[in-house]
């Protein structure tokens, strides 16, 4: 059985290996759109929660003291766009408001936060939350796509 590509395809550079990237290539925009928001989900629950070492009211004076006010209800909201944002995301569930909101969320943290360290991540610098935010516009600009609860209830923002 042969496939065919379209006529501006480029030709893979080995034949035998085009089956699995065909077979795979489906699955890249999913594993990304998963990965972006669980990795997101740890961060929320730290601050909703106090899991993993985490308390919204060290949350809320960190914010108090860059100046972001009302710190406290910031540090709420700030926890439930990782947390449910980032669950809704990984799902595929109300995905373009849900990536939105951790694109808006990265900004601040990229900008506000993060600037002052310079680029680079392992000096505290914006690098890390950068990344993610571009990641999470790019899923707010795409949607759920195909394999997401999106698409499984037939509905998409």
């Amino acid at each position: 059985m042969t496939t065919t590509q379209p006529q501006d395809a480029p030709r893979p550079i080995i034949p035998a290996v085009a089956p699995l990237t065909r077979a795979l290539a489906p699955y890249g925009y999913p594993l990304t759109r998963f990965a972006a928001g669980l990795f997101v989900v740890p961060h929320g629950a730290q601050k909703l929660f106090g899991w993993f070492g985490g308390d919204i009211d060290a949350t809320a004076g960190f914010f108090s003291q860059i100046g972001l006010e009302p710190a406290l209800p910031l540090a709420y909201l700030t926890g439930a766009v990782e947390f449910f944002g980032g669950l809704f995301l990984a799902l595929g569930l109300l995905t373009r408001p849900a990536a939105a909101a951790i694109a808006v969320l990265m900004a601040v943290a990229a900008f506000k936060v993060h600037l002052a360290n310079g680029f680079f991540w392992t000096d505290g610098g914006y690098e890390y939350p950068l990344l993610w935010g571009i990641i999470a516009l790019a899923c707010a600009f795409h949607g759920g796509g195909r394999l997401s609860l999106d698409r499984a209830i037939g509905r998409e923002f």
